[in-house]
């Protein structure tokens, strides 16, 4: 293997330690999101409140883009993903009114 080569698998060791922390960053942040969330259901099913509330869903939506675009992030994936996480949400507190 030239020195190249070995720097670069180095590099690239480095690369995915990294992306291997910020994984398990992304998982314990759903996480804790999802606690509070549940909680969130588990008022809105005591006080007969609707499981979703789409004006502060539109308003997040429109938070997160505005975050994507500010840490270089593509706005359009954030959009796609907190949609599947308010989905997810959105399905659990249904879940909880039954």
């Amino acid at each position: 293997m030239t020195d190249a080569a070995a720097r670069a698998a180095e590099l690239l060791k480095d690369h995915r330690a990294s992306i291997d922390r910020l994984d398990a960053i992304l998982v314990y942040t759903l996480a804790e999101r999802f606690r509070h969330t549940k909680a969130v259901g588990r008022l809105k099913a005591a006080h007969d409140l609707p499981p979703s509330d789409p004006s502060r869903e539109a308003r997040q939506i429109e938070r997160l883009e505005r975050l994507a675009a500010e840490a270089d992030l593509d706005p359009d994936f954030a959009r796609k993903f907190l949609a599947f996480v308010i989905s997810e949400v959105i399905r659990h507190h249904e879940q909880m009114q039954k």
